[in-house]
């Protein structure tokens, strides 16, 4: 079977709501937590997640930009595993609006009651530096640039 290409893999990718989102701490420890990414999901490797700014992860990804997401899809209807994707990335905060309006989904504000106006509001970005997924017997290594 040919290896998925990036942009195969980023409509996999975008079907799947949740992953897990690992940073490291300050004083080394990695913390891992849930986040959904809302189908945002580009070609080009890039993954965007919402938050409050007053957070743990938020303060990691400031004084440690390296992150990894892991992501796992659900089983078939004939019982084999899902795709399992871990991506090596660099995360960055984004607090502008206008990135804000280009992200947005109504159903964040399940989260985020005043919308893109919510105070302390960021956007985390996590563009890929190297994906590695599962799918059956196939496994393979994306670098992307």
């Amino acid at each position: 079977m040919a290896a998925l290409t990036l942009e195969d893999l980023s409509e996999k990718m975008r079907k799947i709501d949740f992953c897990m989102l690992s940073t490291r701490e300050g004083d080394g420890a990695i913390s891992t937590r849930p986040m959904s990414n809302n189908g945002d999901v580009e070609y080009d490797g890039d993954s965007w997640f919402f938050s409050f700014e007053n957070t743990r992860k938020v303060a990691a990804i400031s004084r440690d930009s390296r992150v990894s997401l892991s992501l796992s899809g659900a089983p078939s209807l004939l019982g084999k595993p899902g795709i399992f994707v871990a991506i090596d990335g660099e995360a960055s905060i984004i607090k502008s609006k206008a990135e804000f309006e280009k992200h947005w989904v109504t159903d964040l504000e399940r989260w985020f009651a005043d919308g893109i106006d919510t105070p302390g509001l960021v956007l985390i970005k996590v563009h890929a530096g190297r994906i590695e997924y599962w799918d059956g017997e196939e496994n393979e290594v994306i670098a992307v640039d």
